[in-house]
């Protein structure tokens, strides 16, 4: 049986679902000769390791109820007196995860996931990975810092695993890399890469007001509590960098042209997310509605996507044709399309659920399997 030790870092959404994953794949894994030993799991407060890390894991009945109370919304420290494990403060998580990294990196190895959402992470990632440990990433932050963090961290490649920066579970860096590595170049990417921005596009598209569909969007749970979150364009932006910084471009974010679908006059320190709800987006549906018609006029639908074409990465608005691969989304699925010299005419077209904490879990669940080759 293979075993790989692992510490999660990030246990809220997509990090309570991993979880759930990996408990409930034990028998698929155990048939295919494979263990997970959860290791240690940390949030924002707290770390909680395993007193003895070479032989012991957290009980999966442990890790569910771990799961169970994060979805309360409380702290992990509410299990301080399990008796499973020591617990440390967030102060000191990250030096400890580096002594683990180094205990067990030259001995068994560790997979260190960040499933968080923060900059904060980037210091230990770097010292995991120089540590001789692996890294699965569902966090965009560290590979959208500077190009001297993402050169650190690139460093190992074989090393590093995050598929779910981009496409969620999609198999889109995997795809891109599979293509770099055959010597076919990439001449164009263009992608509609928010699940979000793809639902509000095609329901516009439909003749509604973007002031009723963000509303909509909003309810059904599709947008952030604050939908300038999504209507900024900013995590597409991360995901263009990220596959502009996969494909050689030496890019910084500031190097990105992107269309934010509001004024800075209703940013976030400028008006309330209730004034926005309320007055702000009833101020823009007439420019949206004139371009929706514009684009129909040509043939055409608007679409939010990113374009990666030589040294331009930019992340918009564009009109496309209809009976495109984008032209033909509907709802809050993700596309990419991927123009190569041997996919010129008709390009490599990636589409499916691009969002979900569920979706993203799994594709983090894929990345820690697909590194158990580099396991003793």
């Amino acid at each position: 049986m293979k075993t790989i030790p692992l510490i999660l870092l990030g246990c809220g959404g997509v990090g309570s679902h991993l979880l759930q994953h990996i408990v409930s794949c034990r028998s698929l894994h155990s048939l295919q000769g494979l263990l997970l030993r959860v290791v240690g799991v940390g949030d924002s407060k707290s770390l909680m390791v395993v007193d003895d890390l070479l032989n012991k894991g957290l009980d999966d009945s442990f890790l569910l109820e771990l799961c169970r109370i994060k979805h309360a919304g409380e702290s992990l420290s509410k299990l301080a007196d399990s008796g499973q494990c020591r617990v440390f403060a967030h102060p000191e998580s990250q030096g400890k995860i580096v002594d683990i990294a180094s205990q067990l990196g030259k001995k068994t190895g560790l997979a260190f996931v960040d499933c968080t959402a923060s900059s904060d992470t980037i210091s230990v990632l770097k010292q995991v990975v120089d540590l001789g440990c692996c890294v699965v990433m569902a966090n965009k932050k560290p590979l959208t810092s500077t190009m001297e963090d993402f050169e650190n961290l690139m460093k190992y490649p074989r090393r590093i695993r995050h598929e779910s920066t981009v496409g969620a579970g999609l198999p889109v860096i995997a795809s891109l890399n599979r293509i770099i590595s055959s010597g076919d170049p990439v001449h164009r990417i263009v992608g509609s890469l928010s699940g979000t921005l793809g639902y509000v596009m095609s329901e516009v598209e439909d003749g509604k007001p973007l002031s009723q569909v963000v509303r909509a969007a909003k309810s059904l749970g599709y947008t952030e509590p604050d939908p300038r979150d999504d209507l900024s364009g900013m995590d597409v932006a991360r995901k263009a960098l990220i596959l502009a910084r996969i494909l050689g471009r030496q890019i910084n974010m500031d190097s990105i042209q992107v269309e934010s679908l509001y004024p800075k006059e209703m940013g976030p320190d400028v008006m309330t997310v209730d004034d926005f709800l309320g007055r702000g987006l009833l101020l823009l549906d007439k420019d949206i509605q004139e371009r929706v018609e514009k684009a129909a006029s040509n043939g055409n639908v608007l679409r939010y996507v990113c374009v990666i074409e030589g040294p331009s990465c930019k992340v918009g608005i564009q009109e496309l044709p209809k009976n495109s691969a984008l032209g033909r989304l509907r709802g809050s699925d993700n596309v990419l399309e991927v123009y190569t010299q041997c996919y010129s005419d008709q390009p490599l077209v990636i589409q499916g659920a691009g969002a979900g904490n569920d979706t993203t879990a799994a594709g983090v669940l894929a990345d820690i399997v697909d590194i158990q080759d580099l396991f003793p």
